[in-house]
C-alpha cells in the first residue's frame, strides 16, 4: 500500500499564495487615483476589447489584474449583485464597501476551499460629493480588503508603482496633472529595467483610461458617473500635461 505525504495546511496555504502572486505579478500594471473632478482609473493595457477597467454601477467602477477570464466572472457578478440591490432596495444602497465585501466573501471561498485559487486583484471605487469622501478598496486572491487613501497600484512591479504615486500624489489635482501621474507611475518600472537606455514608450494606445466623474448630474444630466476614454482624448491630455 501506498503512503500519502502529509503536507500541513499552512504549506498549502503558502503555496496558493504564492502561486497567485506569481500570476499576477505577471499582469501589467493599474492604477487608481482619486482627483478633485473624480476617480481616474488608468491600466496599461493595449488591447482594445479585453478591458481591466470597467463600470458596475452609478458612482462604482472596477478594475483588475490578472486572468482575465477570472476577474471577469467577477466583474459580471459585481454587476447582478448591484442590479439586484438597487432594483430591490434603492439605488443609494449600493455601496462601493457592500460590493468589496461580497468580493472579498468570494475570493476568500475559493482560495480555501477550491484546488487552485483565483490569479485576480481587484480594485472597487465609489467616488464621493467630495474627494475626501471617496472610496477605493483593494481585494487581493485570498479575500482580504483594504481601504486605500488616495490612490492604490496593483500588478507588474505593483511595489515601485506604488511608491511612485505616494512620491507625487497629492489632493485637488486636475485630471491632466492626475493622468501624468499615473502614466509616471506605471513607467516606472521600464525606467527601472532600461537603466540609463532609453525606456520603452508608453502612449496613448498602450493606455486604458477611464474616469468616475464627481459632478456627473450637474455636467452631463446623468447619474451614471463612469466614462472611457478614448485614445484621442487620452493622447490630447497627456501632451498638454507633457507627458506624451
Amino acid at each position: 500500500m501506498s503512503q500519502q505525504f502529509y503536507v500541513s495546511p499552512e504549506q498549502i496555504m503558502k503555496d496558493r499564495a504564492d502561486f497567485a502572486r506569481k500570476g499576477i505579478a505577471r499582469g501589467r500594471s493599474v492604477v487608481v487615483v482619486s482627483f478633485a473632478g473624480g476617480i481616474a482609473l488608468v491600466a496599461e493595457n493595449p488591447s482594445p476589447t479585453l478591458h481591466k477597467i470597467g463600470e458596475i454601477y452609478d458612482r462604482i467602477g472596477f478594475a483588475a489584474v490578472g486572468k482575465y477570464n477570472e476577474f471577469e466572472s467577477l466583474r459580471q457578478a459585481g454587476v447582478r449583485y448591484a442590479d439586484v440591490r438597487g432594483y430591490s432596495y434603492d439605488r443609494a444602497d449600493v455601496t462601493a464597501r457592500g460590493l468589496a465585501s461580497v468580493y472579498a466573501q468570494s475570493l476568500g471561498t475559493v482560495f480555501t476551499a477550491e484546488q487552485k485559487p483565483f490569479e485576480v486583484e481587484l480594485a472597487v471605487a465609489e467616488v464621493g460629493p467630495t474627494q475626501a469622501m471617496d472610496h477605493i478598496f483593494r481585494l487581493t486572491f485570498d479575500g482580504s480588503i483594504a481601504d486605500e487613501q488616495g490612490f492604490l497600484a496593483m500588478g507588474g512591479q505593483a511595489g515601485l508603482v506604488q511608491q511612485r504615486l505616494a512620491d507625487v500624489w497629492g489632493g485637488g489635482a486636475d485630471l491632466a496633472l492626475t493622468l501624468s501621474w499615473a502614466v509616471a507611475a506605471l513607467r516606472a518600472p521600464r525606467e527601472a529595467a532600461a537603466g540609463p537606455g532609453q525606456p520603452e514608450p508608453l502612449d496613448a494606445a498602450s493606455l486604458e483610461v477611464a474616469v468616475l466623474e464627481r459632478d456627473v448630474r450637474e455636467v452631463r444630466g446623468t447619474q451614471r458617473a463612469f466614462r472611457r476614454l478614448p485614445e484621442a482624448d487620452v493622447a490630447h491630455i497627456l501632451t498638454s500635461s507633457g507627458k506624451a
